[in-house]
Formats: structure tokens, C-alpha cells, sequence
């Protein structure tokens, strides 16, 4: 793997975050071209709402609960993808041809692999992204994200970077790392 930096998400101000919570990603390319991110929530995990495990499987809808995310397009096109990874196992993966507007022929041609650990202070989730998944360009740009769902179902919104009065991971304002293929 090539070296990483870890980034901080923050909660959007709009939804209470819970106490004590802390969400740090990673993101690297391994030397066979996967894309492998990492999620750290630290702090207080009791009082959030995880999805009990699932068989691997695509699934819709898993940002109605906790969730990492990630938001990938290439600098100067509309066209995004957008990637769910539930530490339920469940994934998602999306392609955008504009903001908000969903290739709905779109079949991924691979599928990312998620691993889930955590317990009371701490759920790393990785999730590997095999290069048929990704834009064809050598350098990304990347939108980290994530959706947490406490025990009372209040959710709450964290990003690498918020550029709206509401949380909304699909502007492009918001895919703030640029990362560049080996």
C-alpha cells in the first residue's frame, strides 16, 4: 500500500452529533490498484444504532442508517460515483451523470468488500474498492462521508467538508481530497 493520511469528518450543524464521537478516514491505493478505505469511529459507541450483520450483498437505501460513504469524481466532469458500505456488510455502489441525476442502467462491473469490527469505543470499517469501480483518470477527487444513526433514530451527518446549509454529500464543493492512482 502507498502511504495515507488519516482525515477528520465533521458533523454538520444542522443534527445533533453524539457525545464524545470522534470519525477519521484513510483512503490508499493498494499496488494492484484497490481503492482501500478505512472508517475509525472512537469514543462512546453505546449509544449509536449499528445494522446487525447481513450476508455481503447489494442493498438500497443503507443511509437510513449508520453508514460510511464515498463520494468519487474526477476534477472538470458532472459524472460521480457514490459508494455505501454498511457495517452490516451490505454495500451499494452508484453512478451519477450529474448531480443528483442516477445512471439507472448502471450495473457495477465488480464489488467492494467490506470488513466490520467494533465494539463499546471503537468500529474500524474497511472497505476495498476493486479499480473496475472507479473513474478512469489518475487523479480522483473524494468525497468521505458518513451517516450515524443513534438509539433514539436521530441521525447525524459527517464529511470531510459541508457547502450547504443542509448536509448534502452529493455537491461537488464536498469531495475535498484529491487522491492520485498509483
Amino acid at each position: 500500500m502507498t502511504s495515507f493520511h488519516a482525515h477528520s469528518l465533521i458533523c454538520h450543524t444542522s443534527n445533533p452529533c453524539p457525545r464524545a464521537l470522534e470519525i477519521v478516514v484513510s483512503a490508499e491505493f493498494s499496488e494492484s490498484g484497490q481503492l482501500c478505505l478505512r472508517y475509525l469511529l472512537t469514543g462512546d459507541l453505546k449509544p449509536i444504532r449499528f445494522p446487525s450483520p447481513q450476508a455481503a450483498s447489494p442493498a438500497d437505501n443503507l443511509w437510513q442508517h449508520t453508514c460510511c460513504e464515498a463520494f468519487i469524481g474526477v476534477r472538470g466532469d458532472a459524472a460521480y460515483r457514490e459508494f455505501n458500505f454498511s457495517p452490516s456488510s451490505q454495500w451499494a455502489a452508484y453512478r451519477f451523470n450529474d448531480y443528483r441525476v442516477r445512471d439507472e442502467h448502471f450495473q457495477p462491473p465488480a464489488f467492494p468488500q467490506i470488513n466490520c469490527q467494533q465494539d463499546d469505543s471503537r468500529c474500524e470499517l474497511i472497505a476495498l474498492l476493486p479499480q473496475l469501480l472507479l473513474p478512469d483518470d489518475a487523479e480522483l477527487q473524494l468525497g468521505l462521508t458518513a451517516v450515524i444513526e443513534t438509539i433514539d433514530g436521530s441521525k447525524s451527518y459527517w464529511a470531510l467538508s459541508h457547502d450547504a446549509a443542509q448536509p448534502d454529500f452529493h455537491l461537488r464543493a464536498s469531495f475535498a481530497l484529491t487522491l492520485n492512482k498509483p
